[in-house]
């Protein structure tokens, strides 16, 4: 729904207030028979709170696999570092032996089939090379809580960068997806034009405070699990838990009112 926002207090236990947000925010049923995508931050193979962790997502695993039993789930992330695959990622991060273990596969969306998707609409990307497979799954993305120091914050929608295909968006830059540094909020937000996320779990157990791969967490951590379908009002919120105001951050501004809702936000206090 438009607006609404599930969240809760880690405090009492992760593994407890996870499945009562999910639960809130009716994912099973948005579900239906689609396989489920899980699209994590996996920037680069640094430690959480920089990257989404595995102890989360093996808890949405069980959570999925027990409602949904024997339907497929994914796990899928594209780095846009150059020296290393995002399987490298997988390994250093402990998805490798995760997904081993819960029976699940993983994907490197950087090297998926693509398909070439186009809007005049849009005036930073008027076509778009994305994954095929993302018009096949039901989209669930589990960002972390940071700042950023290009786009200000990096949440669901910067989230989503993940999906493209280095080798149409490195551009003349050394990192894998340097052409979205140009005009990033523009393109942040026409990417999402052509695909967000179909629910959002956003990790906001501890949070970087001012950056995207260093400097200091929050101090004292959120110790927030936050749900949401709807991507302006999941990163509208998100942006407030770091104290800053999304009319301020331009691709949040962009997509309000029309992939999302940022400012009439309904939160729901799960306990």
């Amino acid at each position: 729904m438009r607006g609404v926002v599930y969240t809760g207090l880690i405090t009492a236990g992760l593994d407890r207030i996870l499945p009562l947000l999910l639960d809130a925010s009716g994912l099973v049923k948005l579900i239906g028979s689609l396989p489920v995508l899980i699209k994590p931050n996996l920037v680069e193979p640094l430690p959480p709170p920089i990257t989404t962790p595995t102890g989360l997502v093996s808890l949405l695993i069980d959570y999925l696999q027990t409602r949904l039993p024997g339907q497929p789930i994914l796990i899928g992330e594209g780095t846009g570092a150059l020296e290393h695959d995002t399987f490298h990622c997988f390994h250093e991060l402990g998805y490798t032996d995760l997904a081993r273990q819960k029976g699940v596969d993983l994907i490197d969306l950087n090297e998926e089939k693509l398909i070439r998707k186009e809007d005049a609409i849009c005036q930073r990307w008027p076509h778009l090379y994305l994954p095929r497979l993302l018009d096949e799954v039901f989209l669930l993305s589990v960002p972390v809580l940071k700042a950023h120091t290009l786009a200000k914050v990096t949440l669901t929608m910067k989230n989503m960068m993940g999906c493209v295909p280095p080798r149409h968006y490195q551009g003349n830059g050394a990192w894998g997806k340097s052409a979205f540094h140009t005009r990033i909020h523009a393109a942040i937000f026409d990417l999402n034009r052509y695909r967000t996320p179909d629910l959002t779990l956003l990790d906001a157990s501890v949070g970087m405070a001012q950056a995207h791969l260093r400097g200091p967490t929050c101090n004292p951590p959120v110790n927030r699990l936050a749900a949401s379908t709807d991507p302006v009002a999941i990163d509208s919120y998100g942006a407030t838990l770091l104290g800053r105001d999304w009319r301020t951050i331009d691709h949040i501004r962009l997509a309000h009112g029309v992939l999302g809702d940022g400012e009439k936000i309904t939160l729901h206090e799960i306990t």
